[in-house]
């Protein structure tokens, strides 16, 4: 399972506004604190204005407030919102599968959506910024995020011009 590019920003998105302290914020501010592309992120936004879980206030001062508070939005209710269904293959779409009367793995794989779909329903957006808050505030390294991180920059590209950018010989 992977989640889509859209559902990632839109967490990542709403957790960022979750952590404004002030009034309306702007869908611009967000989107460069977040580095996620404006045109991109105001079609999420207004994706979400849509499904409930946004509101927009017009004007110099407006931008975006939760529609509800942040303890009552799941993260099921935003990926709804968004359009994204989380899917382990055809077999769990509404279209189905062929195979599925004769599948092995067809029970396994619906369990698992399951407990997944359980689990996005009870979480909130107010439980997501509670475990960002405690990240900022731990000082206790956390080795699945150091793995992953060490695994991304090993896939970063090597600067322009390589490790003598910059010297004549």
């Amino acid at each position: 399972m992977k989640l889509s590019t859209t559902t990632r920003y839109g967490l990542r998105a709403l957790s960022d506004l979750c952590s404004q302290e002030r009034g309306p914020v702007s869908v611009s501010d967000i989107a460069k604190r977040q580095d996620i592309p404006l045109n991109y992120l105001e079609q999420l936004f207004a994706k979400l204005r849509r499904g409930g879980v946004l509101k927009s206030i017009r004007g110099a001062q407006g931008g975006y407030l939760l529609a509800r508070s942040a303890g009552e939005i799941s993260i099921a209710d935003v990926i709804n919102a968004l359009g994204e269904p989380i899917t382990f293959g055809d077999c769990q779409m509404d279209e189905g599968c062929v195979n599925a009367p004769t599948c092995p793995t067809f029970k396994l794989w619906r369990k698992v959506k399951g407990s997944i779909d359980n689990i996005l329903a009870e979480t909130t957006l107010e439980d997501i910024l509670k475990d960002k808050l405690s990240l900022l505030e731990s000082d206790e390294p956390d080795p699945i995020r150091e793995e992953v991180k060490e695994r991304a920059l090993r896939r970063q590209p090597a600067p322009a011009g390589g490790v003598n950018k910059g010297r004549s010989f």
